[in-house]
């Protein structure tokens, strides 16, 4: 790894403005289960069941879909950032950083004192909730506490229209403007770095080709292989959190020699 880190130090410092791509990966080092491993979520529950369509229209779907959320949003409150979500903190305090586009929902780079400005969650939130209706946000926390009083399908105190998390729900629109944004941030990148995605759900799959075609270098840091992997400049098969504080290290030690 140590001669991969050293590429990807070089290609940081010849950088101007790096956008970050932070998937499923980097939240499992903070013990937040990803989905689709084995004894993920989708072993006790039905996908089909939780899909936006279904929601919507069946009233047993959207109880099946509180109790699934609160499965998992409560290991996840009780989460901590890791080492590489404080190297993107570190990143950002050289002056690098131009955002962060994340496909997780848990508030984790906010928590390690990233700048909330630079942060596009494409996935939503599931630190707030939504009413489909009228759009009003309310503190996820505050209808936890209806939750833990026996509601099982809150509504909105406004317009009584349906509540759910601000998340992205399979067979629901991604978020125009946070689509939008991250599209724009990565044309305009000079390096797109991936941190834990897999790169295969869409369509921020589709945003290191945006880069590329741009001019960026890519540089990818993965456990496992992403149908990139060809395509970039330095691919690094670590975890997150070891690999990036490998990286800001070795970054602080060469901005020290340089002095």
């Amino acid at each position: 790894m140590s001669g991969n880190i050293e590429q990807l130090a070089k290609l940081v410092i010849d950088s101007s403005g790096i956008v970050v791509l932070t998937g499923a990966g980097i939240s499992t080092e903070s013990g937040i289960s990803d989905f689709r491993s084995p004894g993920g979520v989708w072993d006790r529950y039905d996908p089909d069941e939780l899909n936006f369509q279904s929601f919507l229209s069946s009233e047993e779907s959207r109880r099946t879909y509180w109790k699934f959320h609160r499965e998992f949003y409560l290991p996840m409150k009780q989460s901590e950032p890791n080492d590489a979500h404080y190297a993107l903190v570190e990143l950002e305090r050289m002056g690098k950083l131009n955002c962060i586009i994340t496909q997780n929902v848990d508030n984790l780079h906010q928590r390690a004192g990233s700048n909330p400005e630079k942060i596009i969650e494409l996935h939503g939130t599931a630190c707030k909730v939504r009413c489909l209706e009228c759009g009003a946000n309310f503190e996820r926390d505050e209808i936890e506490k209806r939750l833990d009083k026996g509601e099982e399908v809150p509504r909105c105190t406004l317009c009584h229209g349906l509540l759910k998390p601000a998340t992205v729900s399979f067979g629901q629109a991604m978020p125009e403007k946070e689509t939008r944004e991250s599209f724009e941030m990565a044309r305009a990148c000079d390096l797109f770095l991936v941190l834990g995605s897999s790169l295969v759900v869409h369509p921020a799959a589709y945003l290191p080709v945006e880069a590329m075609n741009s001019g960026a270098r890519l540089a990818i840091i993965n456990l496992t292989s992403t149908p990139y992997d060809s395509y970039a400049d330095v691919v690094i098969h670590a975890k997150c959190g070891d690999a990036m504080k490998k990286l800001t290290g070795l970054l602080k030690r060469k901005s020290n020699n340089s002095h």
